[in-house]
């Protein structure tokens, strides 16, 4: 059985275990025979080269925790996770100096880029003009239904789709 890793860059390190929690939460055991992953169905969505839901294997994903502004820190860092097993990374887009790097961090990624965008829907447009195969979104702090089309506008016009993510804090 091959599970699921949790993946960690500490101190310049990177860290793979497997996640325990993985087997008796998502799995079922035939009886006298091994476990399987029990998954409901779900619509196959494209990051950049990688397939995921529907039939498609489980695609490991992890988030940088570099500052997206050190190109270079981060491409390694995002090599390293690669390396570890990573399918996809997400790297924080949090002002518009991550910008310009972002499209070097694309150019350069073993595995698609998806940006976490924080606040600001002109990040997320940036982002998608950088190239990112995906953009997450909070629509609870990004701002008014119009700034949402034109994220939804453009996103739809690149082919790369949206991930809402939502806290509870910033839900009205």
């Amino acid at each position: 059985l091959s599970l699921p890793r949790k993946l960690a860059v500490k101190n310049g390190k990177l860290y793979s275990q497997v996640i325990p929690q993985i087997q008796e939460l998502f799995t079922e055991k035939a009886e006298n025979g091994p476990y399987f992953l029990s998954m409901r169905k779900t619509k196959e969505i494209k990051i950049g080269t990688v397939k995921i839901g529907a039939d498609n294997p489980i695609a490991v994903q992890s988030m940088t925790n570099t500052d997206t502004k050190d190109a270079d820190a981060t491409t390694a860092q995002i090599k390293a996770l690669y390396d570890a097993g990573c399918a996809i990374v997400r790297c924080a887009v949090y002002d518009s100096e991550c910008i310009s790097p972002l499209r070097t961090i694309v150019r350069k990624s073993p595995v698609p880029v998806v940006a976490d965008i924080h606040f600001d829907y002109k990040l997320a447009l940036g982002a998608i003009d950088a190239g990112v195969a995906k953009v997450r979104i909070n629509p609870g702090n990004i701002g008014s239904d119009e700034k949402i089309r034109l994220v939804a506008k453009s996103a739809s016009e690149h082919g790369v789709p949206i991930r809402v993510g939502a806290n509870t804090g910033s839900i009205n």
